[in-house]
């Protein structure tokens, strides 16, 4: 990789952030941190209300976890905010950096004439995490998001189900960069000994499917077994309170601990008591949290969506199985905890180098070059 001649100004452009917790927020918060450490200067504009929180208004400059933050009003729904003050921010930036597929994707293309800034996109899923509006949804992505795509140098998807969902639409082709993974924060942090301990990490929302994880752990305990989980998340479309009530309708609540808003410390701790990872998700961009237990030494057991299938092709201790059917999940729970207890699982033997922060932001450094060279706004230091 070229280094560039001068430090850029990096844009980074998502709808929920700090101090917001999620897939996506991580992400770019931990891009946004290697960037800077790389010497580049970088920014990050988000929206001035949490959708969790609609309620409360953050603060319109902030700095958090090193990073600078700038936050704009919005009004419409959650699933398409609509922030047209978002082009008075563009300051300095050399590239701007749009993260999913939404209100700024598009607004950010359409303007382009007039702003006239390199933009480089991350799909993080599109929009088809559920099959809700599936035929509206596949309206505006053949329609509205097919003409957005041109408006930017580059595409990037963070998975392979990714890109062949928008090579179709794309001219120029979809490059691949896979997630980055903080590898330290949880690393060698589960249970030394086998528990009968499940933990998942994600948002409260329908595409996760919470319901059959539930369904799953009541057949796990049919026959007095003692088995547990814990979820750890925020609340999206499904809030906390819609949770816990059906937990007590389940009649597991003695065997469900539902926790919000943790720390890395508290979450940390958590999987200090827990053996195995668990999700039931239909839909992920890529599968942060999978790596996560990975790295923590928790041994995962995964619904069989793209993003997760990909992911144990690739590391054979993920085991699949379709949570659809709680027996059967439950069954593969039982085997993936006996090969635990029988040491036929290494635990943290799996090479997860690839998912370090720093080679991905290097990735990202590689294709802004590409996109300044593109626009003819830069020159790389190798071509100088």
């Amino acid at each position: 990789m070229t280094t560039p001649a001068a430090p850029l100004s990096i844009l980074h452009v998502v709808r929920q952030f700090l101090p917001n917790r999620g897939g996506l927020e991580d992400f770019v918060a931990n891009l946004a941190r290697e960037q800077a450490r790389l010497g580049h200067g970088v920014r990050v504009l988000t929206l001035d209300r949490l959708f969790s929180q609609p309620d409360r208004r953050l603060p319109a400059r902030e700095r958090l976890e090193g990073i600078d933050i700038e936050r704009i009003p919005f009004f419409g729904s959650h699933r398409y905010p609509i922030a047209p003050s978002a082009f008075r921010h563009l300051g300095d930036a050399d590239i701007v950096h749009v993260h999913a597929i939404d209100f700024f994707f598009d607004a950010f293309a359409l303007a382009r004439p007039l702003h006239r800034r390199p933009m480089v996109a991350t799909t993080h899923g599109g929009f088809f995490h559920t099959s809700a509006h599936s035929r509206l949804k596949k309206l505006w992505f053949e329609g509205p998001t097919r003409l957005s795509v041109r408006g930017y140098a580059e595409i990037v998807a963070c998975s392979e189900s990714d890109a062949r969902m928008f090579e179709g639409i794309t001219p120029d082709g979809v490059e691949v960069i896979q997630n980055g993974v903080d590898l330290e924060k949880f690393a060698g942090a589960a249970s030394a000994e086998p528990r009968r301990a499940l933990l998942t990490i994600g948002r409260f929302a329908h595409n996760k499917r919470l319901d059959r994880l539930l369904a799953t752990l009541r057949a796990l305990n049919a026959d007095g077994a003692g088995w547990r989980l814990r979820i750890v998340g925020v609340p999206s479309d499904v809030s906390a309170e819609a949770l816990t009530a059906e937990i007590d309708r389940m009649g597991l609540t003695g065997a469900v601990t539902l926790h919000t808003g943790l720390d890395v410390p508290a979450i940390r701790d958590l999987i200090g008591q827990s053996s195995l990872f668990v999700s039931a998700s239909q839909y992920e961009g890529f599968g942060i949290a999978l790596i996560e237990a990975l790295s923590a030494g928790l041994v995962p057991v995964a619904h069989p969506n793209d993003a997760f299938a990909w992911l144990a092709q690739r590391h054979p201790s993920i085991a699949l199985c379709d949570f659809s059917d709680a027996e059967a999940a439950a069954g593969a729970i039982r085997s993936a905890y006996a090969q635990l207890e029988n040491g036929e699982i290494a635990r943290g033997a799996e090479d997860l180098s690839d998912y370090r922060w720093s080679t991905i932001a290097a990735r990202y450094v590689a294709v802004y070059e590409g996109a300044l060279a593109e626009t003819g706004h830069g020159l790389t230091a190798s071509a100088a």
